[in-house]
This record gives C-alpha cells, sequence and structure tokens, in this order.
C-alpha cells in the first residue's frame, strides 16, 4: 500500500515537471515577439536565432542528461533539468541583450531536455508490465496542458505582473512575469523530491561495476542503429504537424489566421491561440491513445491508428473549405488529438533497449524529435520558396509544400513502425550487452 501510494506521488510529480517542461517550451514562441521588442531587439532578424539556440540546447541536453540517466540514476536526471531549465527561465525575465537571451535558452534546452526521459524511463521500470503505459500516458496527458498555461499566462497574466510588481517594488513586464511563473513552479518541485525513489531494476544494474552503462555509441552499432533510427522517425508527424501546420498556419490561410483585420466578419485568430487549441488536442488524444493501447494490448496497432488520422485530418485542414474562427479551431484541437500518440512513441522508444541504456534511448530519442523539426520547417521553406518562384501551384504552393513535407514524414513513421518490435508485453529486466567481435578461423 505504501510502495502505491509512493508510486502515485512519483508519477504526479513527473506529470507536473513535464507540465513546467512544455510551458517553457511553448512558452518562449508566445511572447518571443513582446519580449525582443521590449529590449528593442529586431524580432524578425532574431527569432529564429534564438529558437535554434534552444533547439541546440536540447540536442547537447538530450545526451547529456540521457547518460546520466544511466550512469547516476533516473532520480538525479529528473530533479536535476527541473533544477536547470527552472533557474534558466528566472535569468530569462531579466536579459539586457542578444547574447543573454541566447545563454538563457540554451541553458534552459539542456534543462528541457532531460525531464521527459527521465520520467518515463523511471515510470516504465516501476511500475507493472501490462500498465505501465498508463502511467506514462497521465504524465504526456497532463504535461500537454502546460502549453494552455503558458497561453493563458503570456496573455491574461497581467494580474500576476501587478502583485510581482507589489511585493518587488520594480518595474516588471508581462513576458518577464512569465518566464518567473515557470521558473517558480520548477523550483517548488524540488520540494517533492523526498517524497519519490529509483528504479529497482537501475539499481541492481548499478552495483555491478562491470556492466557498462550510458555507452551512447553502442546504439550506433550494426544491430542497433537502424531499430534507433526506427523509434527516431516515429516521431517525426508530431512535429510536422506543431512546427508546419500549426505554427505556420498564417501561411496558409492569412485571411483568417494571423493578421490584423477581420474577414467575412470573422475575428482573426493568433497563431499562438492555434498552438494553444492544439496542445489541448495532444492532452486529449494522448490520453485517448493511452487508453486503447491498453484495450488492443498492442503500442504498434495505435501508432498505425494515429498516422492513419494525421492524413486525413491534415488533408482536410489544408485543402477543405474555408470556415469560421471557431472552424480553424477546431481543426488546431483534430490535429492535435490525431497527433496525440507522443506518450506511446517515447514509452516504446525505451521499450526497445535494455536497462543500460534504456534511459539514453527515451531521453535522446524525443529530443532529436523535436531538433528534427529544423530539417522539417527547412525543407518546407525549400518547396514553397522553389513554387513560389516558377509560379506553380498559384495560391496554394504553401498547402503543396506541406504536403510532400509531410508524406515524407508520416511514411518514414510508417517504416519505423513497422520495423520495431511490438514491446506491450515485454519484460523490461534486461540489459543491451555489446555483440562479441567476429574472428576469422584459420
Amino acid at each position: 500500500m505504501k510502495s502505491n501510494k509512493r508510486l502515485i506521488l512519483l508519477i504526479l510529480v513527473a506529470s507536473l515537471g513535464y507540465f513546467v517542461d512544455i510551458y517553457d517550451l511553448i512558452l518562449f514562441n508566445i511572447i518571443k515577439k513582446e519580449s525582443l521588442g521590449s529590449l528593442h531587439i529586431d524580432a524578425n532578424l532574431y527569432e529564429n536565432v534564438l529558437f535554434r539556440w534552444q533547439m541546440a540546447g536540447m540536442l547537447i541536453g538530450g545526451i547529456l542528461w540521457g547518460i546520466l540517466g544511466d550512469v547516476k540514476g533516473r532520480i538525479s536526471v529528473l530533479f536535476g533539468s527541473i533544477l536547470l531549465y527552472s533557474v534558466a527561465n528566472i535569468a530569462n525575465a531579466f536579459v539586457t541583450s542578444v547574447d543573454a537571451y541566447k545563454l538563457c535558452r540554451l541553458i534552459a534546452g539542456i534543462g528541457l531536455a532531460g525531464e521527459l526521459g527521465a520520467a518515463i524511463t523511471l515510470v516504465g521500470e516501476l511500475m507493472p508490465q501490462k500498465k505501465r503505459g498508463l502511467g506514462t500516458m497521465v504524465i504526456v496527458t497532463f504535461g500537454a496542458l502546460g502549453a494552455v498555461f503558458a497561453f493563458f499566462v503570456a496573455q491574461h497574466g497581467s494580474w500576476i505582473t501587478e502583485c510581482l510588481v507589489s511585493l518587488t517594488g520594480r518595474p516588471i513586464e508581462n513576458w518577464q512575469t512569465a518566464y518567473i511563473v515557470g521558473g517558480i513552479l520548477g523550483l517548488l518541485l524540488l520540494f517533492t523530491r523526498a517524497g519519490t525513489y529509483e528504479s529497482s531494476m537501475f539499481k541492481s544494474v548499478a552495483t555491478d561495476s562491470t556492466i557498462k552503462r550510458g555507452n551512447f555509441f553502442l546504439l550506433f552499432k550494426k544491430y542497433n542503429r537502424t531499430k534507433y533510427f526506427a523509434c527516431i522517425v516515429i516521431g517525426l508527424p508530431v512535429w510536422f504537424v506543431i512546427g508546419i501546420l500549426i505554427a505556420l498556419s498564417h501561411k496558409f490561410f492569412p485571411e483568417i489566421l494571423g493578421s490584423n483585420s477581420s474577414h467575412n466578419g470573422f475575428l482573426p485568430i493568433p497563431t499562438a491561440e492555434m498552438v494553444m487549441w492544439s496542445y489541448v488536442g495532444l492532452s486529449v488524444g494522448d490520453l485517448i491513445s493511452g487508453i486503447l493501447s491498453q484495450l488492443l494490448k498492442s503500442r504498434k496497432q495505435v501508432i498505425y491508428i494515429n498516422l492513419m488520422g494525421i492524413c486525413i485530418v491534415s488533408a482536410l485542414f489544408l485543402f477543405g473549405p474555408e470556415g469560421t474562427a471557431n472552424y480553424y479551431r477546431l481543426m488546431a484541437f483534430s490535429l492535435g488529438t490525431v497527433t496525440g500518440y507522443w506518450a506511446i512513441f517515447v514509452t516504446n522508444a525505451s521499450e526497445q533497449f535494455g536497462t543500460n541504456i534504456r534511459s539514453t534511448v527515451a531521453t535522446t530519442v524525443p529530443n532529436f524529435v523535436r531538433g528534427g523539426v529544423l530539417l522539417i520547417t527547412m525543407g518546407f521553406e525549400y518547396f514553397s520558396d522553389t513554387f513560389l518562384k516558377i509560379n506553380l501551384f498559384s495560391s496554394r504552393e504553401y498547402s503543396v509544400a506541406a504536403v510532400i513535407i509531410g508524406i515524407l514524414c508520416i511514411a518514414s513513421a510508417a517504416w519505423g513502425t513497422w520495423y520495431i518490435e511490438e514491446s506491450f508485453h515485454k519484460d523490461l529486466d534486461y540489459l543491451e550487452l555489446e555483440q562479441p567481435k567476429q574472428t576469422n578461423q584459420a
């Protein structure tokens, strides 16, 4: 009974940690123009630069925290990453230059990279074999709502700013408040550390000095690299939807989305609101996917269902009839729902490899997918610019470019899902050992 309560507490802490993780991940894209304008920095010139610094931090952090999770333990990474991005958030509220902003985004990115992988690995190893998917489902379902909270704090948090001004006696702007709130929420989570505990699977491996833990290069051995690559590409459609269809929705429908004036009597929808509704959908989708995985007793079948849903809803979004503002809010929610297999995706990756390298996989895989959004957006820009220059697909250049990138992402994910093994019933208490070198017989 006591162990069950501790497990529930651990899932709660991991869920809150991922909530703050997503809050900060999305927050920059919501308040970047406001914050850069306040600092008298050209947003058009530096917003993508700062985003790339954050993504660079996540790629570095994915490898760093993943290895540390296998060497030092899952709990250390869970709280170490929360501490790092919380401090970076608070520091980000007081930057006064581009260089300081870059540094904060880099450090925040490193911190943001560790929490989810550590949480998924820890909960997966502690929960019963047939129920571990439910634990990760709760973490990601609740965590996705951090984007919704970020939107409301950034857009409607002026009363918090007024409270901070009255308490500190110094001028504070709304964008600074948003960063401070994220940092404080993370720091408060550190007080829950005393009630958490380490995975018994990790502890049994950690006591054996002969077992190599956190060997990142083991993933690139001939017998592992294709499986590792397959685990990564399964997540690409999620960021195709979020990074292209949602984040760049104003390119597809400039009359309705992201404009400064009404169109046909309908109010414009800012991109930030499209992001918010898509993350509400992601939360619902992760909940549905987790339950469906338990009913079907399969990870792969659920991913296939989601991929089919992405094809259908994306086509409707890009080529369907023009609708009202509420119609596009519904479309953003629907796109989020069909891409809500992030929990299944990360859980599946963690189940494909042994205990001595599981944290490395569970942490690097989602961060390599997040880093892949740079390649996805670059590909989209390339095809869009090409079609615009040759005046092809008049007024549909962006939609056709999105279709090309979408097909590549979804096809890659379908192949990756086919290649990996079904892991729903898999026992995770095993090691990933190096194969002995082949020797030539005389």
